[in-house]
């Protein structure tokens, strides 16, 4: 067989939590973003526009969604007999998102998955988070330090919340200092969850701590190589990237795309963002309606008016409707007369005949769970929960 000089292993096991009931049914990895994309289609198209055709996707909380969209790996031209893209099923004991504790344990889990190439470098990246980046340059940047581990960073203003480890690195990017749980002291590089290890060393670690019941990348693997006297580097990134870890970050960053020239263009030729997508009829757009800095999917039928939004697949918007700020996932109907302003919508909901959803004054957004059925006149005002859920439920 031929070796690989390097793989991927994607963490796509988790749910979101914070996303709410955007998360109920659906890992948060295989969420719809841009309307015709998933979160993982970013990870997944990166590995590939970077030249890595060996990945393993580890998976966990629901995952029957995320299996099916990626399937063998056709559109990223992953369905091959040596590589390709393998779902790796957690072999844990408990149920939902209980089973796995800590980022590395799912590795550990399939080492001997990752021993079949023999890679000189493996490179750890979640699945949930919506960037670009190409892994080759950090990999040249790895070889260039002479690292053993090079952690993927990046600056965050200095009075903003640290949701990820930070570390002190010297003149030439070798982390000194690095702070699992707390803000690392004259420093604001933040942890992007994003590793990329010399596989000996890491298979090494993996096995050292073989028997902790919860084994994490930050908490334990990365100190260990600092303690053993490991080169630790920084691989700086400054480029676009949203973890859209709640659902108003979700919203925000899908309304970003409906600028002339947003931060993330999905027209650049030079690296596509691959999808797996249902053949659908291209969007309609009737006579009746006004359609203002919006991006429509294919199969979505607009009859009504869409200002600064973003609709998702198979999605109907009659004639009379109103939507405004607003992201409405695939196979969502929107009646006549009904208005949806600043709200998120989830898959397969049904929004009555003049209902108004997500309007009048307040700070947050109206958040519409899936397969909802919102009544003819029904009204639900800006908040962050889950509103209808069954056919005549009121908010």
């Amino acid at each position: 067989m031929i070796r690989k000089e390097m793989i991927a292993m994607l963490l796509a096991g988790g749910q979101g939590s914070q996303l709410g009931v955007l998360t109920d049914n659906v890992a948060k990895s295989a969420l719809s973003f841009g309307g015709k994309y998933r979160i993982i289609d970013f990870p997944l198209s990166n590995l590939v526009n970077s030249g890595i055709d060996t990945i393993g996707v580890l998976t966990q909380y629901r995952p029957l969604r995320l299996t099916s969209h990626i399937g063998i790996g056709i559109p990223w031209d992953l369905d091959r007999n040596y590589g390709g893209v393998a779902i790796l099923p957690s072999n844990g004991r408990g149920v939902d998102c209980d089973w796995i504790t800590g980022t590395a344990g799912p590795v550990a889990e399939y080492m001997d998955y990752i021993d079949q190439y023999d890679p000189d470098y493996v490179l750890i990246a979640p699945a949930d988070r919506v960037y670009k980046m190409d892994y080759e340059v950090m990999l040249d940047y790895h070889i260039a330090l002479d690292s053993d581990v090079t952690i993927a960073s990046m600056r965050v203003p200095e009075d903003s919340s640290v949701s990820s480890a930070t570390m002190l690195i010297d003149a030439y990017g070798v982390v000194e200092k690095f702070e699992p749980d707390t803000a690392c002291p004259c420093s604001n590089l933040e942890s992007m969850r994003t590793y990329l290890f010399d596989w000996q060393l890491l298979k090494n670690a993996l096995l050292m701590f073989k028997d902790e019941e919860v084994l994490d990348f930050e908490k334990h693997i990365i100190p260990q190589f600092l303690k053993d006297g490991r080169i630790v580097s920084a691989y700086e990134w400054n480029g676009y990237y949203r973890d859209v870890a709640t659902a108003e970050e979700y919203w925000k960053a899908n309304l970003e795309l409906t600028a002339e020239h947003p931060e993330l263009s999905f027209y650049e030729k030079f690296w596509t963002i691959y999808t797996n997508g249902e053949n659908l009829a291209p969007a309609y757009i009737a006579d009746s309606c006004n359609v203002t800095d919006a991006l429509l999917s294919e199969g979505s039928e607009v009859y009504g008016n869409v200002e600064r939004s973003v609709i998702g697949p198979g999605t109907v918007i009659s004639e009379g409707a109103v939507v405004r700020n607003s992201v409405i996932q695939e196979d969502c109907f929107i009646a006549r007369g009904a208005v949806v302003e600043n709200a998120v919508i989830a898959r397969g909901s049904t929004i009555g005949s003049g209902a108004v959803i997500g309007t009048g004054e307040g700070s947050g957004i109206c958040v519409i769970g899936e397969d909802s059925i919102i009544p003819d006149g029904a009204t639900a005002l800006r908040q962050t929960g889950k509103v209808g859920g069954k056919e005549g439920d009121r908010p």
